[in-house]
């Protein structure tokens, strides 16, 4: 299963990898729905890779992170650098569109 990530630990997620992915959604959003598992997959595949985080962020109950990277819409996944944005995608994606970024940032 993908990270919890809140306010109060996201930052130090942040600083501990040189890629993470994460998914802004809420629990009662159906696309948001369909997209957790596929997400948990992805992290699943990815553990051996070091350089890479991959968390979900409840918006419902942590609103300073959704604020802090302007989330406007769910699901939208971020992939994050150093603490910058490098890619955004909103809405359902499948799972080789995303395991398709995350290879292409890490290479």
């Amino acid at each position: 299963m993908a990270l919890e990530v809140t306010d109060a630990n996201l930052s130090e997620l942040l600083e501990g990898n040189e890629l993470t992915v994460l998914d802004f959604w809420a629990p009662w959003c159906g696309p948001c729905k369909t997209l957790g598992p596929i997400i948990d997959e992805l992290h699943l595949d990815n553990i051996g890779t070091d350089k890479l985080a991959i968390g979900k962020v409840n918006v419902d109950e942590n609103d300073k992170a959704a604020i802090k990277y302007g989330i406007r819409g769910i699901p939208t996944i971020l992939f994050l650098r150093n603490n910058e944005v490098v890619e955004r995608m909103t809405g359902l994606k499948t799972k080789d569109d995303i395991q398709t970024v995350i290879n292409s940032l890490l290479s």
